[in-house]
């Protein structure tokens, strides 16, 4: 009988070696390979009636505008991991033990597939729409007239009419009719016949240019003319606002962006002084939407020096408990509340409040 073959103690130590060092390995490999989370912390905050980079970061031109003092400022959030790079689990687990950071499950905020180019993208139309919203907004509450017009957002790549249209072309007229809205379009296309192709003007570069549009199968209805091309609706007055800051994306800063065309527009100063940020979506009639993010955006905020945050009303569940020390929270449901909370906080009156909650729900994607 033979007897089993024994290792002398060196070899038994080389494979005792062999073992902790394969299992450091994976340990290490596993902590450093990609999850599926995103940080979110605090970003940097620009003040709507300042400057930056010495531009303002809202010009105005062709009417009177009034000096302002104080800070209206927008606030943002950084995000890491996702689309936008690898984020390991050293990183995350990290991350998870700071208060002012929430980490994420990517698909909370992105879809699966989306890369850093898509979502750089979207995040930049969502960031024009949100400019293009704050000036009807603004012009709106001061009773100034807004004019509407109908954008091409984006063409598809595969669109029948990527060779008609571009990104940022107005739709003038469609098929000898003008165009008026976005729902008037939408309608219009569709109620034309699949196959057929039809005149249009575009205006690009601040020239008409005649075009021929090509009509074909809406994907949600075979029925239903499709032009291939996504739009929205871009509104101006009878002056001319720009909003010159770069570099961001998103559509939380609308109500900042038109609080300062505001302050601009009219006598007077509409902080008093006051350091004064907030954050929320803002539609063309000055209804205040919620974002995400924002326990990291009142951080950002009272880390900069604000005393008084404008948090969109619907957002209130997860201001109640969050808020820091120093910093007072005005709910805002539009425009118009906006400037009141303002204007209160100025006066020393009460500001419209969260109403209390006895929990906070985890956190919702961030705009």
């Amino acid at each position: 009988m033979r007897r089993p073959k024994v290792l002398p103690a060196s070899g038994y130590g080389r494979l005792l070696l062999a073992s902790v060092v394969a299992a450091l390995l994976l340990l290490i490999s596993g902590l450093v390979l990609p999850v599926p989370y995103v940080i979110v912390s605090p970003g940097p905050v620009f003040n709507t009636i300042g400057e930056y980079d010495g531009q303002a970061v809202i010009e105005i031109s062709g009417t009177r505008t009034y000096p302002t003092t104080g800070q209206l400022n927008m606030t943002t959030v950084r995000e890491r991991g996702g689309p936008y790079g690898p984020l390991t689990a050293v990183e995350a687990v990290l991350a998870y033990f700071d208060d002012q950071v929430a980490v994420l499950p990517r698909e909370l905020l992105f879809p699966a597939e989306e890369s850093a180019e898509d979502s750089k993208k979207e995040s930049a139309s969502a960031f024009s729409s949100s400019q293009s919203n704050a000036i009807a907004a603004a012009l709106r509450y001061l009773k100034i007239p807004v004019t509407e017009a109908v954008v091409v957002a984006e063409v598809t790549e595969d669109s029948v009419n990527a060779d008609a249209v571009s990104d940022g072309d107005v739709i003038k007229s469609f098929n000898g009719k003008p165009v008026t809205s976005r729902e008037q379009l939408v309608a219009d296309v569709r109620a034309t016949p699949v196959g057929s192709t039809v005149p249009a003007v575009v205006v690009r570069d601040g020239k008409d240019l005649p075009v021929q549009l090509k009509v074909g199968a809406n994907p949600k209805n075979p029925e239903w003319g499709f032009l291939g091309i996504s739009l929205e609706t871009s509104y101006r007055g009878p002056f001319e606002v720009d909003f010159t800051l770069d570099g961001v994306g998103g559509p939380s800063a609308g109500l900042m962006f038109a609080l300062g065309t505001v302050d601009q527009l009219t006598p007077g100063e509409l902080t008093g002084g006051k350091q004064i940020a907030g954050t929320g979506t803002i539609g063309a009639d000055g209804k205040v939407g919620p974002i995400g993010g924002i326990r990291q955006k009142m951080e950002g905020a009272r880390e900069d020096g604000a005393t008084l945050f404008l948090a969109p009303k619907d957002n209130c569940d997860e201001v109640v408990g969050n808020v820091p020390e120093g910093l007072a929270v005005a709910a805002v449901a539009d425009l118009a509340g906006a400037v009141a909370a303002i204007d209160d906080y100025r006066a020393g009156r009460a500001l419209p409040a969260c109403p209390a909650a006895a929990a906070t729900p985890p956190e919702e994607s961030v705009a």
